[in-house]
């Protein structure tokens, strides 16, 4: 059975704020900025930013909620860049003016979310380590979901889209992918050729991928 679907109010600006707010939320911004350069995203604290900033630490418990909002608002400008580029943006990544086959942009999505991570992973990772399930309950992981829901439905109506979904971005997850770049020795093309594979084989015969003996072909790479 199917999940509901959600539309969720995530890209664009965040809503209109006072501009005492707004001051306080950029000098709290700023300020973490300047603690991570100075002791890296592991010495980040909230004590340490409300000091820095010159501001309660009330301020930023109320303002950000806690440590892992903090950080993803530090990733914010990029991710909305982001957003921008696959939900607006030039084929394959974004829907283009003609349009671009679903499996070609499931495809040209999940290349771009390696760079995106690959950027700031550092970061990446502390948000979704900070608190459990951190990185299913933030929005963006949301949008992403419903975004390859949305397409693998196109798709394959009859699949399991919420599921392959969850599988697709698995492999995106911060911690593994450090992992596989710093431990494993993987490059950014291994990754990304391993995730054509999996799409691969999460699309059914006949259902917009001709399967070959290479699994890639029909996306025209």
């Amino acid at each position: 059975m199917t999940e509901p679907r959600r539309v969720l109010p995530v890209l664009g600006g965040p809503r209109p704020e006072r501009a005492d707010a707004a001051q306080n939320r950029r000098r709290i911004l700023a300020a973490a900025d300047r603690v991570i350069a100075a002791r890296g995203v592991g010495g980040l604290s909230l004590d340490d930013v409300a000091r820095e900033a010159g501001v309660g630490v009330g301020t930023v418990y109320r303002r950000f909620g806690g440590r892992s909002r903090l950080l993803y608002a530090l990733i914010d400008e990029r991710e909305r860049e982001f957003q921008e580029a696959f939900m607006h943006g030039p084929a394959p990544l974004g829907p283009g003016d003609g349009g671009a086959p679903p499996a070609a942009r499931v495809r040209a999505f999940l290349h771009a979310l390696v760079d995106r991570t690959e950027e700031q992973s550092e970061l990446l990772l502390a948000a979704e380590s900070d608190e459990p399930f951190a990185r299913f309950r933030d929005a963006y992981y949301a949008l992403y979901r419903l975004h390859l829901r949305t397409l693998l439905d196109r798709i394959d109506p009859g699949a399991d889209s919420g599921y392959l979904a969850d599988a697709l971005l698995a492999p995106l997850a911060a911690n593994l992918f450090r992992y596989q770049r710093h431990t494993g020795g993987m490059d950014v093309a291994r990754i990304k050729s391993g995730l054509d594979d999996l799409l691969g084989g999460a699309i059914r015969p006949g259902k917009g991928v001709t399967r070959t003996a290479d699994p890639r072909s029909h996306w025209g790479a």
